[in-house]
């Protein structure tokens, strides 16, 4: 049974596809694809159903890593479903939490920025209103971000 990551930002076409496809990325280089599985989702569901944002997709070409998937919404059942949770930022790690009042899986939910080693960022800034600097900026926060975190995965024997 693979250990299970959950990528959520707001609306699942920015931020959360592409740290699925970045860890995805590193995990296939890892050769773990067989012990870690991700997925990703976004606490609003404005954009159930449409791949990821054409600007991400661009940032993260540049860097060689394709982005694949459909947006979907969080789910309460995702908590049982998932191992780790990782929010972008602090809003959405509420709205994650939001649906826990009895906090009986808060131990799995995370801030994505927790993991990063180089950067200092508290949170993963959302792009979206922004110019493609924004982008690649979010880019660079995930890819240091994800190779903490697969460092930390590892490091605790999965």
């Amino acid at each position: 049974m693979p250990y299970k990551l959950l990528f959520v930002c707001l609306g699942n076409i920015c931020r959360s596809p592409a740290a699925e496809n970045i860890m995805n990325h590193l995990i296939e280089q890892a050769d773990l694809s067989d012990r870690i599985s991700c997925d990703s989702a976004g606490t609003g569901g404005y954009h159930i159903g449409s791949p990821p944002d054409r600007r991400m997709a661009i940032a993260a070409k540049a860097r060689g890593i394709t982005l694949q998937g459909q947006a979907q919404q969080f789910q309460k059942s995702n908590f049982e479903e998932f191992d780790l949770i990782l929010a972008m930022d602090r809003e959405n790690y509420q709205d994650i939490l939001s649906l826990d009042p009895a906090l009986k899986y808060q131990d799995k939910v995370r801030l994505m920025c927790d993991f990063c080693t180089h950067h200092t960022a508290k949170e993963v800034p959302d792009p979206y209103y922004g110019g493609p600097e924004g982008f690649n900026k979010v880019i660079d926060l995930l890819l240091d971000a994800c190779e903490g975190l697969l460092q930390h995965i590892t490091a605790n024997g999965i």
